[in-house]
């Protein structure tokens, strides 16, 4: 299954362009004067995994990037699919400790139904609910700074610009033509439900031979956690490969989008 999402900003608004991997950032010149920009986005909230990615990350003097479903530890949630099981999940003592010790987290809804699929109004006060969960429990965690990751990437063009007055990007589905004639288009994707490992490993090959831009994927846990697991083992040495190369920076999807928004304003 290869599923393929798209992020919008208020500012930057966002489109896919091929393979979801060849947008220009900043002329081509990323925040730190690379061609590349690479983001590898955890979804979900897996606790074993995220404390695993963040220890990986932080071996190799980088920020992980996070985004957690708002409601997964509390004894109302239920387990989505095969994969998405309570007791897997953290919380926000885990997302504030992660947090404090640099790393990014972002909301991925309020309990992980498809929004695109529920009544408008029910949707947007889930919405809601996650957002002001964030506010009370997430340390410093502010909405205009944020990045909304749609569950199952399943939106509508009415939640989109219901989310966007709320937050600084969304990360859905839809492919808006609209947004075309904003100043960043970019693609991205995730892959599942089994190992990834091989999958990971050609996109990002594939990006590099390519002139630059910004590659998102939408990755979830490790080993054997969430949908489409990577390997700790792989990631650890994809990570130490990577920041040898030179062209290359790999830094949090909200990071980024924040700095060129104010890039923008400048």
């Amino acid at each position: 299954m290869n599923k393929r999402t798209f992020i919008k900003s208020t500012v930057l608004g966002i489109s896919s362009l091929g393979l979801g991997c060849s947008s220009l950032l900043n002329k081509n010149q990323g925040l730190t004067g690379k061609t590349h920009s690479l983001t590898l986005s955890f979804d979900d909230g897996f606790k074993k995994s995220f404390y695993k990615v963040a220890e990986i990350f932080e071996a190799h003097g980088l920020s992980a990037c996070f985004n957690v479903i708002a409601s997964g530890h509390l004894p109302s949630f239920q387990k989505v699919d095969d994969w998405i099981l309570p007791e897997l999940l953290g919380n926000f003592d885990d997302w504030n400790a992660l947090k404090r010790r640099g790393h990014e987290v972002m909301p991925h809804s309020w309990k992980h139904l498809n929004l695109a699929r529920q009544p408008l109004e029910e949707s947007k006060e889930l919405i809601l609910k996650c957002l002001d969960y964030f506010t009370e429990n997430l340390e410093g965690y502010e909405n205009e700074e944020a990045v909304f990751n749609f569950p199952f990437n399943s939106s509508t063009q009415e939640l989109e610009e219901f989310t966007l007055s709320k937050v600084l990007a969304i990360r859905s589905y839809e492919n808006n033509e609209s947004s075309k004639d904003n100043l960043f288009r970019k693609g991205c994707r995730t892959m599942g439900p089994t190992n990834i490992d091989s999958w990971v490993d050609k996109q990002i090959k594939n990006f590099l031979k390519s002139k630059g831009g910004w590659l998102v994927l939408n990755v979830h846990g490790l080993d054997d956690e969430g949908w489409g697991p990577m390997s700790s083992d792989f990631l650890s040495k994809l990570l130490t490969k990577l920041i040898s190369v030179e062209k290359l920076e790999i830094l949090p999807t909200g990071y980024v989008l924040n700095n060129l928004k104010a890039l923008d304003t400048q």
